[in-house]
């Protein structure tokens, strides 16, 4: 009579890539970093053969608030709902909301030359004003509601348009810094003000807490869990178009998450 051999199972760790700028691809239908379009893909990860950790791949220079918040949440509400532990690790670029991505993990790792921080809130565009009075160009809007047109870019600026940005930037600024402060504790440099946008490279932002070490993903799993340890990748679906590199809506993501990741990496 032959005995049935069963070997122990090996331990998993779920590996979601979060690459990207937040919230942007969304706005033109395509797969992107926002809540919906990560939500089952969250789910399956932390539920699917019970894995031993959960291990996020960032390469993000940020993008929506909410978007980040809202995708960190879920994070954390499935960690804690599945016991099961979450590292994130940084690639590239970890800065503003990508930040705010990472703070749902439990540890955060580095590569020595990866960007994190720029815990901050920006909004930036363009004025017109005097282009087009220079060019006999006359701007007609007619509103109902006195601050509907405010921060028009064809008019002049008004110190009341900026005091009423500031009003809306402050809060978003504030939630951020409370996540961080939330999620990182104690482990963040004493007497040091993290919250100003600035950046910090690698061991630098191990120094001031911003993350716990440097390590990379796969050796650091292994080292963690053992040589055997499976690491399971989750990916977002390609829309079928875009696998041939056909929609137009891919050049208008591109240039606009270049622009995001040359405002905080250098280039080698």
């Amino acid at each position: 009579m032959r005995i049935p051999f069963f070997s122990p199972r090996r331990p998993t760790v779920a590996v979601i890539r979060l690459q990207g700028a937040i919230g942007i691809p969304a706005r033109h239908g395509a797969a992107g970093l926002s809540d919906a379009g990560l939500a089952a893909l969250l789910d399956r990860a932390f539920r699917r053969g019970k894995p031993v950790a959960v291990a996020l791949a960032i390469n993000s220079p940020g993008g929506s608030p909410v978007q980040s918040s809202l995708i960190a949440a879920r994070i954390r509400r499935l960690s804690e709902r599945h016991d099961v532990p979450v590292h994130a690790f940084v690639e590239d670029v970890a800065a503003s909301g990508g930040y705010w991505l990472a703070t749902a993990a439990d540890r955060i790792w580095a590569d020595e030359s990866s960007v994190l921080g720029s815990i901050g809130v920006i909004s930036a565009g363009f004025g017109f004003a005097e282009l087009i009075a220079r060019h006999g160009i006359e701007r007609r809007v007619h509103t109902a509601g006195r601050s509907k047109s405010w921060l028009d870019p064809f008019r002049p600026e008004t110190p009341e348009d900026v005091d009423r940005l500031h009003r809306l930037l402050e809060p978003i600024h504030a939630a951020f810094k409370a996540q961080v402060a939330a999620r990182r504790g104690d482990r963040l440099a004493a007497g040091r003000d993290l919250f100003t946008g600035e950046i910090w490279v690698g061991r630098e932002a191990v120094e001031v807490g911003l993350a716990d070490g440097i390590g990379h993903l796969e050796p650091t799993m292994r080292q963690m869990f053992g040589d055997k340890v499976r690491l399971v990748s989750y990916g977002q679906r390609v829309p079928f178009l875009r696998r041939f590199g056909i929609s137009a809506d891919d050049w208008v993501d591109a240039a606009t998450e270049r622009a995001a990741f040359a405002r905080v990496t250098p280039q080698g």
